[in-house]
């Protein structure tokens, strides 16, 4: 047998993020400065160096390599480009946390961060179900490890633990399903499943078994009801650095399974796997919202927050074919695409306030913390009231735009009961966003004491929250970007 040496231009981010992510490794090794700067720029500018390769790499055409098991098209490039944004702004927001709260694992967060990063990117352009499961695994891994990163804390030691068995459980579903969909239709390449799918060549008993534990496997990395269990413990339990990361890049790496597997792989079987996706949804706005009203823990309180968003943006998926009719499908996918990108813009901020009020041996993670902020410092508490009502759909902020167009494409779709369910879970998660608005502006601070924050910092803070706010006004050139991608992606 010949081998054919695949083209590996479309994978050249992707080989050139782990090349780097190695050497950091080794070099951490060696480095004696204790507060890492060396690691913390090179791991900056080897994200600043996968963005070049990736735009610069861009053809718009939809290409595969590795025998099929990697696709470089133009939604993946997107997500990509949004993925690299998203972890270069996360480390700068951490990189202050992290040198106070885990001296022993300075150099450790930033190698794991790039791992982690290239398993995402691996799911984005995965065209096979072993890429995904291989991508999904590097990820989980290095996530594990990294909320375990405080060893001396055993809330964080044991909330690594409940992820890593949950975890275990969920890739164990997916696994099962993957090889239920490959005994049914011979094979893993997603493009391949499609084509058997139309042609009718698949069992359809073990076919729909399989689908429902390949639903059940994406369900948890997305943190949707009934597959929940872990996101408030590991929001809670990790690091708040940590918990940034994971409640804002893995967002989009999730949003790409579920586009690949579901969408370009399974189409034909919309009807079955987009009523599942409604229960997951309506279970998820109801317990998400109503669950975070409870909480006095900020971090748990984005827990069910994120919870309740992830079923919010399910509402996009699952009205793309209405009785065997994909006319909508376009725009109902670029919907919760649109969904996903806002709030992984909007969360990062909102943690990243969090990490700019804390200070050693303080995590500024409960809702108490942010009683009189805008005495304390009115700029910070206006950003933070602009990331609480984009989160809770105020117009006019992107979070509102990011709703509207999923219920738009809902109620294209015919599901006004759907739409008017969506709608009374919103208005009563904004009353937990709310509530933190109102402490901020009508309660007196505990601590008087103004908050101070380097240069930096406070730039990239007051552009995430501005960048909420003029996404806000001038929603469409994001929301048609969107569309274009999946345009000439989904073919």
């Amino acid at each position: 047998m010949n081998f054919v040496l695949p083209d590996l231009a479309p994978a050249a981010a992707e080989i050139f993020l782990l090349t780097m992510a190695c050497a950091i490794l080794v070099l951490d090794v060696f480095l004696k400065d204790a507060r890492r700067t060396a690691t913390f720029v090179l791991t900056q500018l080897t994200l600043a160096g996968a963005f070049f390769i990736t735009f610069v790499t861009n053809t718009g055409e939809v290409v595969y390599t590795f025998s099929g098991m990697f696709v470089d098209d133009l939604m993946g490039d997107f997500l990509k480009l949004l993925l690299y944004a998203t972890v270069f702004v996360v480390v700068i927001y951490s990189r202050g946390y992290m040198l106070e709260r885990a001296p022993q694992a300075r150099g450790e967060f930033y190698t794991l961060t790039l791992f982690a990063t290239l398993g995402m990117m691996v799911m984005i352009s995965a065209n096979h179900f072993l890429t995904v499961y291989l991508g999904l695994e590097l990820l989980s891994l290095s996530l594990y490890a990294m909320v375990a990163l405080n060893r001396d804390s055993v809330q964080a030691t044991e909330a690594a633990m409940k992820y890593f068995v949950l975890g275990a459980l969920a890739s164990g579903l997916l696994l099962y399903g993957m090889s239920m969909i490959y005994g049914a239709t011979g094979t893993l390449e997603i493009t391949g499943v499609a084509e058997r799918l139309q042609m009718g060549a698949a069992n359809k008993t073990v076919l729909s078994l399989g689908l429902v534990f390949l639903v059940a496997g994406i369900a948890f990395k997305l943190g949707v009801v009934p597959f929940h269990m872990w996101i408030p413990d590991v929001y809670h339990g990790a690091p708040t650095a940590i918990t940034l990361f994971i409640g804002s890049a893995p967002k989009l790496a999730a949003f790409a399974i579920v586009i690949r597997m579901l969408v370009s792989g399974m189409l034909v079987l919309a009807q079955d796997w987009q009523q599942m996706l409604i229960v997951l949804s309506v279970l998820s706005m109801a317990i998400g919202n109503l669950a975070a009203i409870a909480q006095t823990n900020l971090k748990r309180m984005l827990a069910y927050s994120a919870i309740s968003h992830m079923g919010f943006m399910l509402l996009g998926l699952v009205t793309g074919v209405v009785g065997g009719d994909a006319r909508y499908a376009l725009n109902a996918y670029s919907s919760a695409m649109f969904y996903v990108v806002t709030y992984v813009l909007t969360s990062a901020g909102t943690f990243g306030m969090i990490l700019l009020m804390a200070r050693s041996g303080f995590e500024a993670d409960q809702l108490d913390d942010f009683k009189g902020l805008n005495k304390r410092s009115p700029w910070f508490a206006g950003i933070m009231m602009m990331l609480m009502f984009s989160m809770a759909g105020v117009p006019f902020f992107v979070g509102f735009f990011a709703k509207f167009s999923v219920l738009q494409a809902v109620v294209a779709a015919g599901y006004m009961w759907l739409a008017i369910a969506a709608v009374i879970f919103s208005l009563i998660g904004a009353f937990y966003y709310l509530r933190v608005v109102k402490l901020m502006y009508f309660d007196a601070p505990a601590d008087p004491s103004p908050i101070e924050a380097p240069f930096g910092i406070k730039a990239l803070m007051s552009a995430n929250g501005l960048a909420v706010a003029v996404l806000g006004v001038f929603p469409q050139a994001l929301m048609s970007l969107c569309a274009y991608t999946l345009l000439y992606s989904l073919r």
